[in-house]
Formats: C-alpha cells, sequence, structure tokens
C-alpha cells in the first residue's frame, strides 16, 4: 500500500489519530526527501473532519445501534473508561470553558484526540460550533508537538 495513503489512513483510526498518522507522515516525507507542510495541512484537515463524522454518527446512527448487544457493550465498555476523564473534564469546563476542550485535545496522548473530544463534547451538551473551533485548536497544538517530537526538536 502507498505510504501516502496508509499514514491518512491511521490519521483517522480512533486512538491513533493525528498522533500515529502524522508521525508515519513526516518521517516519510523525510526519508523521500518531500517538504512536510502538505502533510500537516492535509492530517489537520483530515483529522477536523472526523469530528463531522463523530458528530453525526452521533446523532443518526449510534441510537440504532444501541439496539445490538455487541454494539451496546463495546459502546458503554468505552464510556467506562473515559469515565473519570469525562467527570474531570465537566468538573474543569465550569471554570475554564472552551479552553478545557482545546488543552484536552491537545495533549497527544490515546483517548484524548479528537474522537473522544467530541464525543465529550456530545455528552455534555456543549455548543457544536464552539466545540469545533475548541477541538481543532488543540488538534493544531498537538500537531505541532508531534511535529516536533517527530523531528527531535523536543
Amino acid at each position: 500500500m502507498n505510504k501516502l495513503i496508509l499514514g491518512l489512513l491511521l490519521t483517522i483510526v480512533p486512538f491513533i489519530e493525528l498522533r500515529g498518522g502524522l508521525s508515519f507522515l513526516i518521517l516519510h516525507a523525510k526519508e523521500q526527501g518531500l517538504t512536510i507542510w502538505p502533510f500537516l495541512i492535509l492530517v489537520l484537515i483530515i483529522n477536523s473532519l472526523v469530528v463531522l463524522l463523530v458528530y453525526f454518527f452521533l446523532d443518526q446512527i449510534h441510537h440504532r445501534l444501541l439496539r445490538n448487544k455487541f454494539y451496546e457493550r463495546k459502546f458503554n465498555n468505552y464510556l467506562r473508561r473515559s469515565q473519570n476523564k469525562i467527570k474531570r473534564f465537566q468538573r474543569h469546563h465550569k471554570k475554564l470553558g472552551f479552553i478545557a476542550l482545546t488543552l484536552f485535545t491537545a495533549i497527544p496522548l490515546p483517548i484524548t484526540g479528537a474522537y473522544s473530544a467530541t464525543l465529550i463534547s456530545w455528552l455534555t451538551g456543549l455548543n457544536r460550533v464552539k466545540s469545533f473551533i475548541s477541538i481543532v485548536l488543540g488538534l493544531m497544538i498537538s500537531e505541532t508537538i508531534i511535529l516536533l517530537i517527530t523531528l527531535g526538536l523536543i
């Protein structure tokens, strides 16, 4: 498989997302002598579209899938694992507002990417436009951190 396509696909895989896809693409670009800027922009756009896709999924498809026992069990397990992060977010959200959502998304660790941030926004009923902006800002910060780490500058 083409390394570019693989890197872009990694960008949309939950728990790998921007962290894995961008690192893979930066290393590929360095290996091929390519400029990394188009990859940075493309990964940001794709990961931003994930936010919209997750909102659509949660609004339109999730409720239907909850009728399936396997899906319901997997979703509930994910919620249980994420519950503490969601509770902490809710406590801090009242103090920090949408900055908390940006900071949550900016941390390049598993369970802190676009999927989880969107789920938190959806579960807590936050304003979607403000949430989208906060999450994209967090993705930009995370992307910068990943870039610096991958290039060995941090």
